[in-house]
């Protein structure tokens, strides 16, 4: 494979497909059928979105090339040193509470609390040398956009910058037009990066509202409940039959006014509400994130817990032709579980209490879901992506506490698997006390172009602000890192 060379807070709740204007009159304030219409068919929270299908349209329709990402986001910053970056030779204060364990690469370790992925390191990448300066979190998504002045707390245009899902969503589009191109399961507003610039019809459409999920509290307990698939659940009293029916009678109307449409933009309009309405009427959405249809021995593999579940359903998902998922993978709402600042700062906890029962969750998730799209032949298009904001303080004891670590931008680790890539090595290395990098420092923008690379987007790929001027996606460079080759 040969890779190219790289170029150089209004937070809205609302779902991705709020433009639809579902519940707005059109034309005079009468009540026509094709308003009832639109009312219901916005009520399908935007997977019947025509202004989606039009706009992966305008963008080429779609790549269809098979590519899909799946983003495990450990929301918070998960240490480098106590998951792929250990320091068993320093001392305590440094090396932290874990041992290791050895790897299926001679000469590399790993924490003692990931022996599934230790197991199976051939099929995997770890990045030692990300730099991550100007990252933070709640919110800061600098990783998430290869933008390094993406800090809404200082820069006001920063929630407008772009994620890479979206510019994926835009210049690539979904691998099956039923399916919408960026799903993600939030947790929070602040832990995501939403389409900015390029507009909502971009912003991922948020699994929550679209599968029954058990629902976690703050600390990561079963509550016992269970959330609702909202987003497929019609207006009362209409039916499937009755949508059809609406149009059906919609589409008789149009074809009255045709012949004066010399421009065809009717027939346009027409044929992308047709796809909108089958994209549930044919139902293969709804069945993607029904969990209930995957075999039971798949599903006990993944095993009960949310995050399992929510892989298991990425991976669906991805099968199904959507291109790019992010999971949050994150209990609590604020800065996130792995913010593991010290068991005296709650809810988080430190290293041991707080990080130590994520890991062997983490590992049993990445290393079933890895292997899963391995059997079924989806691995080497789907690329799985595990990282957080950024690393942790090399020595313990930030904060007043004797176990924890405070945020570190200088460096953090991350993993890779999938994507036809080549895999079964170590990107990088830090300093003895995982302070800094040592050596190959690899960027946001490298991470980005390495996602482009993989999707076939271009790496000079620009959008427009406001005011119409152009905008590099990659402002800051990067290239897609070369030793994936």
């Amino acid at each position: 494979m040969n890779l190219p060379l790289g170029c150089g807070t209004a937070a809205h709740q609302a779902h991705a497909f709020e433009n639809y204007h579902g519940t707005a009159r059109e034309g005079l304030t009468l009540t026509d059928r094709r308003s009832m219409l639109k009312a219901s068919v916005a009520g399908l929270a935007g997977l019947s979105l025509p202004e989606l299908l039009k706009a992966q349209a305008k963008a080429g329709g779609g790549a269809k090339s098979g590519k899909s990402v799946i983003l495990l986001w450990m929301a918070g910053g998960p240490s480098h040193i106590d998951t792929w970056d250990p320091k068993p030779d320093r001392p305590y204060m440094n090396r932290g509470p874990f041992g290791v364990t050895q790897t299926k690469l001679p000469g590399t370790i790993i924490c003692e609390h990931l022996p599934k992925q230790a197991a199976m390191l051939d099929k995997f990448t770890i990045l030692r040398s990300v730099d991550c300066k100007h990252s933070n979190h709640e919110p800061n998504m600098v990783m998430q956009t290869a933008n390094l002045a993406n800090e809404p707390r200082v820069n006001k245009e920063a929630e407008k910058y772009p994620a890479l899902a979206s510019v994926v969503a835009k210049h690539h589009g979904a691998n099956d037009p039923s399916m919408p191109p960026y799903v993600a399961f939030m947790r929070s507003r602040s832990h995501l990066a939403f389409a900015g610039y390029l507009g909502k019809q971009y912003d991922p459409f948020l699994a929550s509202q679209a599968t029954r999920l058990p629902i976690y509290d703050l600390v990561g307990k079963d509550t016992g409940q269970m959330s609702q698939a909202a987003a497929f659940q019609l207006p009362l009293g209409l039916s499937l039959d009755r949508l059809s029916e609406r149009r059906s009678l919609v589409g008789s109307f149009d074809r009255l006014r045709r012949d004066v449409d010399q421009g065809g933009s009717l027939a346009a309009m027409d044929s992308y509400q047709q796809q909108a309405v089958d994209m549930v009427l044919g139902r293969r959405a709804q069945v993607a994130f029904d969990i209930e249809r995957e075999p039971a021995e798949i599903r006990e593999r993944f095993g009960k817990h949310l995050w399992c579940q929510q892989a298991l359903i990425a991976r669906r998902l991805v099968e199904a032709g959507v291109a790019f998922v992010t999971l949050d993978l994150s209990y609590h709402t604020a800065s996130g579980t792995w913010d593991t600042h010290g068991d005296n700062i709650p809810p988080y906890g430190g290293i041991s209490k707080g990080l130590g029962p994520l890991l062997p969750l983490f590992d049993h998730l990445i290393t079933t879901l890895v292997s899963d799209l391995d059997e079924r032949g989806l691995l080497d298009n789907t690329l799985v992506i595990a990282m957080g904001e950024f690393g942790r303080t090399p020595q313990m004891g930030t904060q007043d506490s004797t176990d924890g670590r405070n945020h570190w931008p200088n460096i953090m680790s991350m993993c890779l698997a999938g994507g036809g890539f080549r895999h079964g090595q170590v990107i990088g290395a830090s300093e003895p006390d995982g302070g800094t990098i040592r050596e190959r420092p690899v960027t946001p923008g490298d991470l980005a172009a390495t996602i482009f690379h993989h999707f076939g987007v271009p790496l000079d790929v620009q959008y427009l602000d406001n005011r119409g001027r152009p905008h590099f996606v990659l402002a800051n460079g990067g290239s897609p890192l070369r030793e994936l080759a």
